[in-house]
């Protein structure tokens, strides 16, 4: 569940969830950003109390249909981006103190409320208050009462919560092989010869695979596209064949999936705060606990592979097992699919992992 939709994912957080909770939905704390940062434009009322409810979904909306973005109650990445220094980085991100500003001081805030050391509303602005309040929890709770909001702290404030991992730093990318288009040759032809996709061509080239391709261009071709090597993560592949047993989806779709969104890797964070081997956001996480398993699942590589296959198996009921439209769906959210289709990057995206499903 990708970095580009908002899973809060897959692909979210604060997608606040990609259908509609319950009423009785758990606290997710991350959603208390939200709800500051909407209330901070006036569109949110009611209290900063982590739950996705209808208040917070219609002043998704409101915000959305404001900034002229498309209007579906999900707080995806476009939608936090409009919030401004409000709308991120996402709690657990970054260790906190005095001067910083983002969702994740509100959540900050949230919390020590709740806590009972700050009286007042947060306003995403760590402050003097803000200080005081972390060194008294801190001290209560024997920790180093610096007023300094790192790890240890966020674990003494929300035990169990879903944090955000922290972004890993961005590996420096590898210099790319070129080549100079001939005559009579297309992106596809490119693509098949270097094992690459057009899609990964055209990204790394900033190309329009629509339009014409000219004779002596320079293309930096990028790596082959996805595809498990021999040395694939097998413990994953057999988490993977698991749950999708278990939930009645073909194991070779669920693989293509995971190698798609995170090539196996557990510890891949997207900038929309998808984690994990399925790249599940904290509100798709909390949907699948809550709505559609009813139990916790805890967060580790199998939990991680177990939500996402419920969640896929969801979409497949949801679009009559279309699973082009569930990928899509899984991609950019259940919503958007029904309201504006795939689209051409969701299209590209689908075709993607329809093509590693036979490597699979």
């Amino acid at each position: 569940m990708r970095r580009t939709r908002l899973a809060l994912g897959v692909a979210a957080l604060a997608t606040l969830l990609p259908t509609a909770p319950p009423a009785s939905a758990a606290t997710n704390v991350q959603i208390a950003g939200l709800q500051s940062a909407l209330r901070a434009y006036g569109h949110y009322r009611g209290p900063v109390d982590g739950i996705a409810g209808p208040q917070t979904r219609a002043a998704v909306r409101q915000f959305q249909h404001g900034k002229g973005l498309a209007v579906d109650g999900v707080a995806g990445p476009q939608t936090r981006a409009a919030l401004g220094t409000l709308g991120q980085p996402l709690f657990g991100t970054r260790v906190l103190r005095r001067g910083a500003v983002g969702w994740d001081v509100s959540v900050l805030q949230f919390l020590l409320k709740r806590h009972g050391h700050l009286g007042a509303e947060p306003d995403g602005s760590y402050g003097p208050a803000t200080t005081e309040a972390v060194r008294r929890f801190q001290a209560r709770r024997g920790l180093a009462a610096d007023g300094v909001a790192g790890p240890a702290t966020f674990a003494a404030l929300a035990p169990g919560a879903a944090l955000a991992p922290p972004t890993p730093a961005p590996a420096a990318p590898p210099a790319l092989p070129t080549h100079v288009v001939r005559e009579g040759e297309t992106l596809t032809a490119i693509a098949e010869r270097y094992g690459t996709s057009v899609d990964r061509i055209a990204r790394a080239n900033g190309l329009d695979p629509a339009r014409v391709l000219l004779v002596a261009t320079r293309l930096r071709v990028p790596g082959p596209a996805p595809g498990p090597p021999a040395g694939q993560p097998l413990a994953v592949r057999l988490l993977l064949d698991r749950w999708a047993a278990h939930h009645g989806i073909d194991p070779s779709l669920l693989r293509a999936l995971a190698w798609q969104e995170s090539g196996f890797q557990n510890h891949v964070v997207s900038s929309a705060g998808a984690f994990g081997v399925m790249q599940v956001t904290p509100a798709t996480w909390e949907f699948v606990e809550v709505v559609l398993l009813g139990r916790r699942v805890e967060r580790t590589v199998e939990g991680n592979v177990r939500v996402g296959a419920a969640f896929l198996a969801h979409l497949l009921r949801l679009f009559g097992g279309d699973e082009r439209l569930a990928l899509g769906a899984y991609y950019r959210g259940p919503e958007a699919v029904r309201r504006h289709g795939l689209g051409p990057e969701t299209t590209r995206y689908v075709e993607n992992v329809l093509a590693l499903r036979r490597r699979m």
